[in-house]
């Protein structure tokens, strides 16, 4: 394992707070380097599992040689559906590392990133047919101004998505720096950075319909763990911390959580502890691990 590949964030934290019992079967389904499955597999008995999920290719060839670990090649919203298939019904703890990893940033290629020159790309799964440029040059106006609101939280989402219904009628979009050269006139210099990056957020999360796959997957790991299981969530914006927040606490992603006829709350998941934040020392070494917020539940 290549640990360039992608520097774990919170690994110590996570790891204290999966609480690893040396003969659990746990599960990493955001596998990536391979920092945090390696950690896991430190605390496991010769008995005990880890079961890895990742859905790129490049992650895939970082897979850990060891009689204890097994990397299911696919996208984790099929959690259950893969333990299944692999006579597993239960497990003792899940630990999910969501968004981009360091490679994914850093490869020009994939297109994840606003610091290079390449194809608009950005498919976690290179095989899957939507790309980034797809979405770009086919999405009606209307679609693009809800994405760039919804998915990126921008001010002036219409505006963006009229200048790039107009600019692709007679120049399709195919390249992170075609791209930038449509946004740059609307925002001022100081301000471009960010919102580059909120672009590309949102872009991102359709592409790859990441708020619903994190949605599937918190409902099956409710229903995954057992009882005293912890899950451990690490989130880098809002919108994905809103939704492992919300289900820690309601059960669900709307409305409140049901009440007996005695008015207790009914969830399947308790919360552990408060939000933890990487600390000083930690962002410092890895900046990327700034906006890092990681949440502890445990199965009721």
């Amino acid at each position: 394992m290549k640990m360039t590949y992608h520097k774990p964030v919170l690994l110590q934290e996570a790891i204290e707070g999966l609480a690893i019992r040396p003969s659990g079967v746990y599960v990493d389904v955001t596998f990536g380097g391979g920092g945090h499955s390696q950690a896991i597999l430190d605390q496991l008995a010769t008995d005990g599992k880890l079961y890895a999920f990742d859905q790129d290719p490049d992650a895939q060839a970082q897979a850990l040689s060891d009689p204890r670990f097994e990397l299911i090649p696919s996208n984790f919203s099929y959690l259950q559906q893969h333990l299944r298939f692999n006579g597993v019904t239960s497990v003792h703890g899940i630990l999910a590392d969501f968004g981009v990893s360091s490679h994914q940033f850093d490869s020009e290629r994939r297109g994840f990133s606003t610091r290079f020159e390449g194809p608009l790309d950005m498919r976690m799964n290179p095989a899957q047919e939507q790309s980034a440029s797809t979405l770009i040059n086919t999405y009606s106006e209307s679609q693009l101004t809800n994405l760039f609101k919804n998915y990126g939280e921008l001010r002036n989402a219409f505006k963006l998505a009229y200048a790039i219904s107009i600019h692709r009628e007679n120049h399709p979009i195919h390249t992170t720096k075609q791209l930038r050269q449509v946004i740059e006139p609307l925002v001022p210099e100081r301000f471009l950075n960010k919102y580059l990056a909120q672009v590309f957020q949102a872009i991102r999360i359709e592409v790859n319909q990441e708020l619903e796959v994190i949605k599937q997957f918190l409902k099956q790991s409710s229903e995954v763990l057992v009882q005293g299981g912890r899950l451990v969530c690490i989130s880098y914006h809002s919108l994905e911390d809103r939704l492992v927040k919300r289900y820690i606490r309601e059960g669900q992603f709307e409305g409140t959580a049901p009440v007996d006829f005695y008015g207790n709350r009914s969830t399947p998941l308790k919360k552990i502890g408060g939000m933890v934040h990487p600390d000083q020392k930690e962002i410092a070494e890895n900046n990327r691990a700034r906006s890092a917020k990681m949440r502890i539940a445990e199965k009721r």
